[in-house]
């Protein structure tokens, strides 16, 4: 047994006075003489017998009512060792929006949410954290608020990365016991779980809905267009066997189709269609289901296309570029090079110097200034060349320079298939392609990356994202190149990463680029918004266009309008990273039962169990209650 405030037992020490003070009255007797004592001494030696028990009762009876008082005034306990510990609990509330699954009084996130203001224990501190909130060492009426008004969140952290922020929340302290414990619906994408072993102080409450089905929109593109229409087509998923699926179109809040997908092979299908070609249409494709839904509908943009303007500057007519740079999508130019307007480069997103045998120092010193404007050009060298003019201008980028020309047999037989020229070109890395050749080729040194090598490792075309430079002419004499599949791709990828339009959507939680061709003066800044939400992005003003980037905004999906002030300059869509509706779960069984909780208020029955105090100090009262019933009794009835 222990004691609450064990410095009172001294209070004990009192109770010898009363003692002595019996055992040593003062009390004097005065003897009363009587004329005939005979009759009355047995009578006196009996009530004087009687009278010592009496006093000895009534002390012992006095001793156990002060004993007991201040027993109870000690607050005597029992209890198992981690109740007397300094504890600490941090609690993972995963708001991911597969928590957001539909249950029949609520979503599995407000349930846990509930469980938690319902259970945690008033008046004690713990620490909660989210996908993307942090509270820390605070009661649960000081975020019960907030908690209520949770919204799911599109940053999803692993399990591992929670267990390193619940470390930060802690005190380092080895006598404290620290808990820490997660809720959530357990799915794949959290990675493994955490090995109890290393982590004995880790707990789970898993909640997984019964019997969903759940109907997921997970992409949008164009899989034909021509001059009159273009072919939408949504790709759809389930993840239980269906036949079919209604889904909807609308332009904004107009209804403009709808049709029924089939799933063909129960768990995936596709659905198209047909929207008028260069018509904008803040397009949105709408399901119904009673699973997620956050993945029941999907936004995308399709807005009237604006040319990427393309300069060849070249002495013969560049006959593959003009096939390449079609009028649907490019405004292409071709001029000599004693004919270029050097004030009107600054007008076009690409320059391509087509196999010229010298580059000017005035156009050296244009192109500078056009690429530092935010402008992409190409270098395609001629058989003989001024190496000296072209290193003047290839120095500036990546410290790129030509070597002499070998007049040797090369095979192009490397791809950077992660560049973003060919990222999305291949659906897999191709090893037996018809890779081109050359005749012959300039060697050249860079420290840039290089796009298209020679079987002997030597560039055969290196650059960044805005500067190329080649490493052999591509006339049909010294290359068949043209002939490549490669050259499409290829010019037609440089031309559009030298002026990024909006794609069909974005995917939330991905960094994304977009640039308005539009001059601003210095003051002036562009606004994104959508409704009452409105935000402005990261903008890089140059004077032929501003470049945007979305990184951190919007948190939400949806179109979004970008204004100059009053003026619509555009529109850019955003989705919900889909990943989340594939719904399949960790195994949690592998772990010990004693780990494992299917509530809440079970965790926390648990841990009230482990931290269970006996207090004994209400015994202790009733006792020095009796002990006053006895000692007033043997004052009344014991004479």
């Amino acid at each position: 047994m222990q004691f609450k405030y064990p410095e009172l037992l001294w209070a004990l020490l009192l109770l010898a006075i009363p003692i002595i003070i019996h055992l040593f009255q003062l009390r004097r007797f005065k003897k009363t003489p009587f004329t005939n004592v005979k009759l009355l001494k047995k009578v006196v030696s009996e009530s004087r017998r009687s009278s010592v028990l009496k006093k000895w009762l009534i002390l012992l009876a006095r001793l156990g009512i002060f004993a007991s008082l201040i027993l109870a005034f000690a607050q005597p306990f029992s209890a198992n060792e981690n109740a007397l510990k300094p504890q600490q609990t941090v609690i993972y509330l995963d708001n991911s929006f597969s928590m957001g699954a539909k249950l029949d009084n609520g979503t599995l996130l407000q349930n846990m949410v509930q469980e938690i203001i319902q259970n945690v224990p008033k008046n004690s501190s713990f620490s909660l954290l989210t996908n993307d909130r942090v509270f820390e060492d605070v009661e649960i009426a000081d975020i019960q608020n907030e908690l209520i008004d949770l919204a799911p969140s599109t940053n999803q952290l692993s399990l591992d990365q929670v267990l390193l922020r619940s470390v930060t929340l802690f005190q380092n302290d080895p006598d404290i016991i620290k808990r820490t414990v997660f809720i959530s619906d357990f799915q794949e994408r959290l990675g493994p779980l955490p090995d109890t072993e290393e982590n004995p102080d880790i707990y789970f409450i898993k909640q997984v809905p019964q019997d969903l089905v759940n109907v997921s929109i997970d992409s949008v593109y164009i899989s034909e267009s021509d001059n009159a229409v273009v072919e939408l087509t949504a790709l759809l998923s389930s993840n239980e066997t269906l036949e079919s699926h209604p889904v909807s179109l609308y332009n904004g809040d107009n209804l403009i189709a709808k049709t029924a997908a089939p799933f063909a092979n129960g768990r995936s299908a596709s659905v198209t269609f047909s929207v008028p070609e260069n018509a904008p249409i803040a397009g949105r494709i709408v399901i119904s289901d009673t699973g997620l839904s956050y993945d029941n509908e999907f936004y995308f943009n399709l807005d009237s296309p604006k040319k990427i303007r393309v300069l060849a500057i070249s002495e013969n007519d560049p006959e593959f570029l003009r096939r390449i740079y079609g009028p649907d999508e490019f405004d292409f130019t071709t001029t000599p090079l004693g004919q270029v307007n050097y004030s009107a480069i600054e007008d076009y997103n690409l320059l391509v110097l087509n196999e010229l045998e010298q580059i000017p120092a005035g156009l050296q010193s244009t192109l500078r200034t056009f690429v530092a404007n935010g402008g992409s050009f190409v270098v395609i060298p001629a058989q003989s060349i001024d190496i000296a003019s072209y290193n003047g201008l290839s120095a500036s980028y990546l410290n790129t320079s030509y070597g002499p020309l070998l007049p040797q047999k090369a095979s192009i037989s490397g791809i950077a298939f992660e560049h973003p020229i060919y990222k999305n070109v291949f659906n897999k890395q191709v090893t037996n392609f018809q890779y081109p050749k050359v005749e012959s080729f300039y060697s050249i040194r860079s420290e840039g990356p290089k796009l298209l090598t020679f079987q002997n490792g030597n560039a055969f075309l290196t650059g960044n994202e805005n500067t190329f430079f080649f490493a052999s002419a591509l006339n049909q004499q010294n290359s068949n190149f043209k002939n490549s599949p490669l050259i499409v791709p290829t010019f037609y990828n440089m031309a559009r990463n030298s002026l990024k339009l909006p794609q069909l959507y974005q995917t939330l939680g991905t960094q994304a680029t977009l640039e308005i061709p539009i001059s601003l003066s210095k003051d002036r800044i562009l606004k994104v918004a959508k409704e009452d939400y409105e935000f402005i992005p990261q903008q890089i003003s140059l004077p032929k266009k501003v470049q945007l980037t979305f990184d951190e905004n919007p948190k939400t999906d949806g179109i979004f309008q970008i204004s100059n002030g009053n003026e619509a300059l555009g529109q850019i869509s955003f989705n919900y990273d889909r990943k989340e509706s594939e719904l399949r779960y960790l195994d949690i069984d592998t772990i010990e039962n004693d780990r494992v909780f299917d509530s809440i208020s079970r965790f926390f029955e648990d841990v009230q169990k482990s931290n269970s105090v006996n207090e004994f100090w209400k015994w202790f009262a009733i006792l020095a209650l009796v002990f006053v019933l006895m000692e007033s009794a043997l004052q009344r009835f014991l004479k």
